[in-house]
């Protein structure tokens, strides 16, 4: 139901929106060096990360969804509203064969979702952008 956007706000369907958040998680990558990304997907209400943090989870979630909440609520034209939820779900990855299923979990998201045929299709996700992977 999430991945189908059924439900609540579906802003990052936005071109400009999705390009700001997937920015946004290639900067803390690239740029800032909070943690190296394996994998991503950008969805019409959510996101996906497979990182290995290099700083506090908390940190980086906060720095990351503050950032991007500032970006895209002045492009919608909103201050002071919310645009990410409180909560954030994380997992510690203990395998060789957890990390690939959930790379290809998150890869697929958008084909599962039935918002494109091939994962290639996906404009947002580390499929389409692998220059900022590691």
């Amino acid at each position: 139901m999430l991945d189908r956007a059924i439900d609540g706000p579906t802003w990052l369907l936005e071109r400009c929106l999705a390009e700001c958040v997937t920015g946004m998680i290639e900067r803390g990558a690239c740029e800032l060096r909070q943690y190296h990304l394996h994998a991503f997907v950008v969805m019409a209400n959510h996101v996906h990360l497979l990182i290995t943090p290099l700083c506090s989870v908390a940190r980086l979630t906060k720095g990351l969804k503050g950032a991007s909440a500032r970006e895209c609520n002045k492009i919608l034209g909103r201050t002071g509203d919310r645009f990410w939820q409180d909560e954030s779900f994380d997992h510690w990855v203990r395998t060789t064969g957890e990390f690939h299923r959930i790379r290809a979990y998150i890869e697929q998201n958008p084909v599962t979702a039935e918002l494109v045929k091939t994962p290639c299709d996906w404009p947002w996700s580390s499929v389409t952008r692998r220059t900022a992977l590691t």
